[in-house]
């Protein structure tokens, strides 16, 4: 849904995009900086527990990461740096990023283990479904209720909120494993209509 969004934000980075290609970072470099901060988000959530200023850490270091994963793209097309490894290689990174998040957040007993679990497998499935789609011809850009730029800002959000409010986070938690896992059902039967309509065989 904030597809559209992001590649407006992206546009606004690129006095960003330039000063990282001038210290010599590229695209490849800048989503291993990503990943790392998602990976340094997941231990303040999982060690900080119901600490607020772990809290808020970990709040900090996701948007960063957040912020690599549109910065590496603004740095690969300004500069002609993208490549199908490069996008092959940050789709994966991203993938890690966001089980990582999700396996603090059930470690720091943040939320329930039932609902975290069912929170990263959506995520994952929201992901490995466009794969799948795009594989076979099928653009699923901006269809479905949670792609990564939403779950970002829904668990944000409700870190900040955490600091002040415990529950919300796992409220947040409960969200996300809903939403991702009906974003699966919407891009499922999107996909079904779209080879349908193709004149595809649809097995039964």
């Amino acid at each position: 849904m904030l597809t559209k969004l992001k590649k407006k934000v992206q546009d606004l980075l690129t006095s960003e995009a330039k000063a990282a290609h001038k210290i010599g970072l590229t695209p490849n470099s800048v989503s291993l900086i990503g990943l790392m901060l998602a990976f340094f988000s997941a231990a303040a959530y999982a060690i900080g527990q119901n600490q607020p200023v772990w809290l808020l850490t970990a709040t900090v270091l996701l948007l960063a990461s957040g912020f690599c994963d549109a910065l590496d793209g603004v740095i690969a097309r300004i500069y002609q740096q993208q490549s199908v490894f490069g996008g092959f290689l940050d789709s994966l990174l991203d993938r890690y990023a966001d089980a990582a998040v999700f396996i603090g957040i059930i470690i720091g007993e943040l939320c329930e283990p039932l609902w975290g679990l069912a929170a990263l497998s959506g995520s994952l499935l929201v992901s490995y479904s466009r794969a799948r789609a795009e594989a076979a011809g099928i653009k699923l850009e901006s269809v479905g209720l949670a792609e990564r730029a939403e779950r970002m800002i829904i668990l944000s959000a409700a870190s900040l909120a955490a600091i002040y409010w415990l529950p919300a986070l796992n409220i947040s938690v409960v969200l996300l494993a809903i939403l991702t896992n009906l974003t699966v059902l919407q891009r499922g039967l999107h996909v079904y209509n779209a080879l349908k309509k193709k004149g595809d065989k649809i097995e039964s």
